[in-house]
């Protein structure tokens, strides 16, 4: 397998519900190994781009491959983890706990298993350690708080061995001291676990020293390079991208003043 090789290509694509383009044009290249973050505004098509990644809605033009294959013939699912914004979304009273939920990720790979064989069980545990949580595993997780529960669903996705982990929004209801951690340990993913991994944040200033890469999105992929390229964009292209004044960059990593100002998209 040649270094380096491209997990996602995407030429020339164009997505319309009804009338209204919501993408138009977008050629991407993902790199194995990369760690992406995908900024934009509201309604600029960032989720849509993700439900065609994710083959829950049908390419209409253009083109998408995976792991080089036409994402029309792909099957190999299992590569790719999928962690959406379920943040807060348990009640106390949710019956399952940690190990469960990280189990969970393998039953559609490898049946209902009737016995936990060693293998297995060593796979759900080594998932609960990447993610920092192994004294958590007993706790129901409706206990535990949004940032862990984060955690949890990404250990799900861990488990099966995934090249790829898309995530959408994956702070959205986690507290402002947890985000940071949160953030290093998807950086231990990429850079010790060589993960590739896609986030679509609202922060990139959080994330700016860990992200490999930025895709900049409106309707078209107005951005896509290195981090340090686009930390280099000038703010006034920034701001005509979204439309207000943005200071994009908060190396500082103060969370408090994020109403619309700092590094909000």
């Amino acid at each position: 397998m040649q270094a380096q090789q491209s997990i996602i290509e995407i030429h020339q694509l164009s997505y319309r519900y009804e009338k209204e383009n919501v993408l138009e044009n977008i050629n991407l290249s993902i790199k194995e190994g990369a760690f992406l973050g995908i900024v934009g505004p509201n309604g600029s098509g960032k989720s849509t781009l993700l439900k065609l990644i994710l083959g829950l809605l049908k390419v209409q033009k253009g083109e998408i491959r995976l792991f080089g294959e036409d994402i029309n013939r792909f099957k190999d699912w299992h590569k790719i983890g999928f962690v959406s914004q379920k943040a807060n979304s348990f009640n106390t009273g949710f019956p399952a706990t940690v190990y469960e939920v990280v189990a969970s990720g393998l039953t559609k790979k490898l049946g209902l298993f009737k016995f936990m064989n060693k293998e297995y069980k060593k796979k759900v545990m080594k998932a609960i350690d990447a993610v920092g949580l192994l004294s958590f595993q007993k706790r129901n997780i409706g206990e535990l708080s949004g940032g862990q529960q984060q955690r949890v669903f990404i250990a799900r996705a861990l488990v099966s061995d995934p090249k790829l982990i898309i995530l959408d929004e994956p702070t959205v209801g986690v507290d402002a001291q947890n985000v940071q951690s949160f953030y290093e340990m998807l950086d231990k993913l990429n850079k010790d676990l060589g993960i590739t991994l896609l986030l679509v944040t609202h922060d990139i200033g959080a994330i700016s020293d860990k992200v490999t890469h930025v895709a900049c999105l409106n309707k078209h992929l107005h951005f896509h390079g290195e981090t340090k390229e686009f930390e280099q964009l000038k703010m006034e292209e920034m701001s005509s991208f979204y439309g207000h004044d943005i200071n994009i960059l908060t190396h500082n990593h103060d969370h408090h003043h994020h109403h619309g100002g700092a590094g909000q998209c």
